[in-house]
């Protein structure tokens, strides 16, 4: 990949990265800070976790932006979390503990997001000869 595409590929990840932090911050600050009822059933411990995260994903995001060299760990650590709570999650809600299926679609897909930015953050690191 030349280095005009890496460019372009950091620049999408790390627009990505920051819309999805700044949804995840405002969706679990309203629920959070506002007391907005989301229409389920909140696992506190769990919304208090996707909200700091949402700063998380915007500091990755930022990163990503600036081509920092720890961004490629940032996104593989953020995945990591979030797989984490996910396998957590996923025993709670299968033991009958009160958490809502919508949680853990939600940590399906925050999971998911954050895979596909640690293959490209992957990616964009990689240079001509395929040494990363």
């Amino acid at each position: 990949m030349d280095e005009r595409r890496r460019i372009l590929l950091r620049r999408s990840l790390s627009v990505i990265a920051i819309a999805f932090g700044a949804l995840t911050l405002f969706a679990g600050g309203r629920v959070l800070f506002l007391g907005v009822d989301p229409g389920f059933v909140v696992f506190r411990p769990l919304l208090v976790f996707n909200t700091t995260m949402g700063v998380v994903y915007l500091v990755a995001g930022l990163a990503f932006w600036r081509d920092a060299r720890w961004s490629r760990r940032a996104a593989g650590i953020v995945l990591a979390l979030n797989l984490g709570v996910l396998a957590a999650v996923v025993a709670l809600h299968q033991s009958g503990a009160e958490v809502a299926v919508d949680s853990v679609r939600a940590m399906i897909l925050r999971s998911a997001v954050w895979a596909a930015l640690f293959l490209g953050a992957h990616l964009s690191h990689r240079r001509n000869g395929g040494s990363p």
